[in-house]
């Protein structure tokens, strides 16, 4: 029986260890992703999810380090393999797509020379084999002439164009998992909006599982099945996508999605959330949302636990907005 949740993170705690101290970069994450499904991952930057991902990945380098936790794929236990294990699953079972493309293009090298070897790595095949898969992958992501962008270097293709080769490029191994760390924040919205729709083609069409990790709602809303919100190296609620946009119950979650250009009055000041998020650093023994949350009691100079408030939807919030007017 094929097993339907490709990837599974149970409590997993990343962190840091500084001259200045730990910092808690994530601290307790779990969430799980079914095959073909989307996953987004949000929060204000410094919140870890890009950490996560690369724990997810095995790039955590020293000072960094998987201290809890387990990362499931597959059923299998991936965390903190050995690096020549962990070869074998990254870029086979498991891709990454990174923000910037030249993070995984080498701009001196001809497409067709990166892609094969990224191909031959994980099989041996014939170089007419691989450039057949290649060249599919590239009409894969849109993009047309797959034989003369084949033989071109990354610098003559544009910024949108790099980003399709490095997510073809990611998808050449037929990954049962992919992590895409905001990959479409430098791209303008038409091509971004091609790029995502592609990508969610994919998803349904191959069954592998996506992670898209972002701060940017509006990219979400029109690509994830579920969302996980991070703050402060936690998850502070998750649910399936609809239900978490339509009506969140963490005011965090609620600050972000009022704080997108849109929500507000026309002509009223756009709403933002105050402050700015803790150091990971010097993390409270409060809930670490506090000092800029609206609904703030005493019972929040504890840090709060995960609970369950809905079917699969979960949060860590002493006072959620339950049957409040959103």
């Amino acid at each position: 029986m094929i097993n339907q949740t490709i990837l599974e993170v149970n409590n997993l705690k990343t962190h840091f260890f500084t001259k200045q101290g730990v910092v808690k970069a994530v601290d307790g994450v779990s969430f799980s992703v079914d095959r073909g499904k989307v996953m987004g991952l949000v929060g204000e930057s410094g919140s870890g999810k890009s950490i996560t991902g690369f724990s997810i990945i095995g790039l955590i380098d020293p000072p960094g380090k998987i201290v809890d936790g387990e990362i499931l794929l597959n059923g299998k236990s991936i965390t903190n393999l050995p690096e020549e294990q962990m070869k074998q699953y990254r870029g086979r079972k498991v891709a990454m797509i990174f923000q910037d493309p030249m993070m995984t293009l080498n701009p001196v090298l001809r497409i067709d020379t990166q892609m094969i070897e990224a191909l031959t790595t994980h099989e041996k095949v014939n170089r007419e084999t691989a450039l057949n898969r290649c060249r599919q992958a590239l009409v894969n992501v849109g993009i047309s002439s797959p034989d003369e962008r084949l033989k071109a270097y990354p610098h003559q293709f544009s910024g949108g164009m790099r980003q399709r080769v490095a997510i073809a490029t990611a998808l050449l191994n037929d990954p049962d998992l992919i992590i895409a760390d905001e990959p479409t924040t430098a791209l303008d919205v038409t091509i971004q909006g091609q790029i995502l729709y592609e990508v969610q083609k994919l998803c349904k069409k191959s069954g592998m599982a996506l992670v898209w990790i972002t701060h940017d709602l509006t990219v979400i809303a029109g690509l994830a099945d579920t969302i996980s919100v991070m703050y402060a190296g936690r998850i502070v609620e998750q649910g399936k996508l609809d239900q978490v946009l339509d009506t969140p119950v963490h005011p965090y979650t609620k600050g972000l999605i009022s704080s997108v250009p849109g929500h507000n009055k026309r002509g009223g000041r756009l709403d933002q959330i105050p402050g700015m998020a803790p150091s990971l650093l010097n993390l409270p023994d409060s809930c670490a949302f506090r000092p800029r949350c609206p609904r703030v009691t005493d019972k929040c100079l504890k840090a709060p636990g995960e609970t369950t408030v809905e079917t699969a939807r979960k949060i860590r919030c002493f006072n959620p907005i339950m049957g409040d007017a959103q």
